[in-house]
C-alpha cells in the first residue's frame, strides 16, 4: 500500500460526506468496529458541514489515500491560545472515519499520528481533544491506547440536532477525552 496524506479541497467534499456516513451509519458501517448504527440513524454528516470545515480558518480535514482511493479523513481545528504565558494550545479531531473494510489496518493510527503531528507542528498545539458517546467504549479503550485520557468533563449529546444523527436511546452522553502532544 502507498498511502499518502493532504488536505481536503472543495473537490473532496462528496467523497469525504460517503466516507464519513459509511463509517458511522448505516449497514456498510457495521463492516468495521466504529459503527454508530445501534446508537443513532440518519446521517453522520452533510456536504455543507464539509464545506464550511474546509472553508474555516483553523480547520483543516486530512485525508489519507491509497493511489486515488480515500481511505480515512480527520477533521482537525484550532481551539484556543497562543502558547504565550505558559498557556497551552488546544486543537479539536472530530468526524475521524476510515473505510470500513480497511480497518484493522493501522490506518487510524497512522491518521491519527499524523493529525497530532499536524497540529503541533502548524499551529503549535500542545494538547488534542476529542469527544466520544460514552457508549462507545470499544472505541473510547482504542483511544486510550493511544495516549488520550478520559477527562471526567462531559457535554450533552446534540438531541435537539438531527445534523449529528437520530438517537435511538435517550442516554447518550459525549466524554471528554485528552491527549498532551
Amino acid at each position: 500500500m502507498k498511502w499518502t496524506f493532504r488536505q481536503a479541497e472543495s473537490k473532496d467534499i462528496k467523497a469525504i460526506v460517503k466516507l464519513v456516513d459509511s463509517a458511522y451509519r448505516g449497514d456498510s458501517s457495521r463492516q468495521g468496529w466504529t459503527t454508530e448504527a445501534d446508537l443513532l440513524d440518519g446521517r453522520r454528516t452533510f456536504s455543507e458541514e464539509v464545506a464550511g470545515i474546509i472553508s474555516a480558518e483553523k480547520n483543516t480535514i486530512i485525508l489519507l489515500e491509497d493511489v486515488d482511493k480515500l481511505l480515512a479523513s480527520v477533521h482537525v481545528k484550532k481551539l484556543s491560545g497562543d502558547g504565550s504565558n505558559s498557556e497551552s494550545v488546544r486543537a479539536y479531531l472530530g468526524m475521524f472515519a476510515v473505510e470500513p473494510l480497511s480497518q484493522n489496518l493501522g490506518i487510524g493510527k497512522a491518521v491519527m499520528a499524523y493529525a497530532e503531528k499536524f497540529v503541533l507542528e502548524e499551529w503549535q498545539c500542545s494538547e488534542m481533544e476529542m469527544t466520544v458517546i460514552r457508549q462507545r467504549v470499544e472505541l473510547i479503550e482504542w483511544y486510550e491506547k493511544l495516549g488520550y485520557r478520559v477527562t471526567g468533563e462531559t457535554r450533552a449529546f446534540p438531541y435537539w440536532d438531527e445534523r449529528y444523527g437520530i438517537p435511538k436511546q435517550e442516554d447518550l452522553v459525549l466524554d471528554v477525552l485528552v491527549n498532551i502532544l
